[in-house]
């Protein structure tokens, strides 16, 4: 190897939960140059579709994002990437396709569930049992309508008897894939044959919803997520999901050799998960409820006495990264996609204070880019949340903590 070639590598040793190996990996000029030379606003991407369009899940990332990154940044051999905030399950998705076993955590059931499906393969015999869900749900005009709060505010009577027939019809399935595809597909409809505006608006109008239009909506979807998920081709990477508030996950929980996070965490006083999905969950037999109460960065934490603040979005960021330290090889990096955020009057950095935070525990700021958010492709849009733009930014774990890598 010449001189040359010599500086142009390097080797890190890069720890696990078992043990010391070593990844040879670029110089840290030229992993940022790889990075700089990305266009990440990727202006001439395809609007979303297939199996990115699964599920409605306003404010998810564009899998490219995790994609470039995947492709550039260097993982030891043998290591899983972790995505603590997993939400719809795309960077899952990107690490599937590439052939990485991953992790996702994620408080919201209804976005376990989309990352569930969305990273397993249909199951053969879905089609003959979503034609036999709608069979039964047809035949059963006296299905018990749950108790759930405000209810004839949001659907019609005839919607809730159809939804229940529905519902009662998948619950004839066992636990297993089977009847988490049904969930999917009977999730997907909720506000669609709801009064609810959209899944970025909550307001009630009037839509004109129906009996058989609830079930004729089920029909649809489940013919469009059967495409969707047929269409991936699956490899032998594994994908673990676990359903649970991030700062109550422990390393022994994940399991496993982390190599690389991913993630876009919540902005806080953004967007409320919790609120647009809970009629989702209600249906489905889940707390919404419980999940605002734990739901990082929810507009409700700021308007409530004694309110959060940026403060209280440092500490839980602070508990984050103390996992991802406690998983992470050294060496190896965290990746946070995050914008700015605007609390009683007063913007936000959520990238500077992740990094804060990283700093206290042994993270260096390694690379950022600001991107900026195209009116196009933009999941939601909230005038408080000011968010136009949104950072990427790059962490790497030094080699011990407290000290700077070699």
């Amino acid at each position: 190897m010449t001189s040359e070639d010599a500086t142009s590598r390097k080797t890190l040793e890069v720890g696990h939960l078992s043990g010391v190996s070593q990844i040879t990996i670029g110089t840290d000029d030229v992993i940022r140059q790889r990075l700089n030379d990305v266009d990440w606003s990727f202006s001439a991407r395809k609007t979303r579709s297939g199996i990115d369009a699964l599920h409605p899940y306003p404010a998810k990332f564009i899998p490219e994002i995790p994609r470039a990154l995947l492709q550039i940044l260097p993982r030891p051999e043998g290591t899983e990437v972790l995505d603590p905030f997993c939400g719809s399950g795309t960077t899952l998705a990107e690490c599937q396709a590439a052939g990485i076993d991953a992790i996702g955590v994620d408080l919201n059931p209804i976005a376990c569930l989309i990352s569930q499906v969305r990273t397993s393969d249909i199951p053969d015999t879905f089609e003959t049992a979503s034609a036999n869900v709608l069979r039964l749900a047809r035949k059963n005009l006296t299905a018990e309508i749950p108790d759930i709060p405000r209810l004839d505010h949001w659907f019609e009577e005839d919607v809730q008897r159809a939804l229940a027939a529905l519902k009662a019809a998948i619950t004839t399935y066992e636990p297993g894939p089977i009847r988490s595809v049904l969930d999917l597909v009977f999730s997907s409809i909720i506000v669609r044959v709801s009064n609810q505006e959209s899944d970025t608006r909550y307001a009630a109008i009037e839509k004109q919803a129906s009996f058989e239009g609830t079930f004729s909506a089920f029909e649809r979807s489940s013919q469009k997520i059967a495409k969707a998920l047929s269409s991936v081709r699956r490899n032998t990477a594994t994908t673990k999901i676990i359903e649970r508030d991030i700062l109550s996950v422990s390393n022994e929980d994940i399991g496993t050799n982390i190599g690389m996070v991913i993630t876009s965490p919540p902005y806080p006083n953004a967007y409320e998960y919790w609120l647009y999905h809970k009629y989702r969950m209600w249906w489905l037999q889940k707390d919404p409820l419980a999940v605002k109460a734990q739901e990082i960065g929810a507009r409700a934490h700021f308007f409530k006495k004694n309110h959060h603040t940026s403060e209280d979005f440092g500490r839980q960021m602070g508990g984050t990264l103390d996992l991802i330290r406690s998983g992470l090889g050294e060496g190896c990096f965290a990746c946070f996609v995050v914008g700015r955020s605007k609390i009683h009057g007063k913007y936000y950095d959520n990238a500077e204070i992740i990094k804060d935070e990283g700093e206290k525990r042994g993270f260096r700021p390694f690379w950022e880019t600001q991107r900026p958010i195209l009116s196009t492709s933009k999941s939601f849009n909230l005038s408080h949340a000011n968010i136009k733009t949104e950072t990427i930014l790059v962490l790497q774990k030094e080699r011990r903590f407290g000290t700077e890598l070699a």
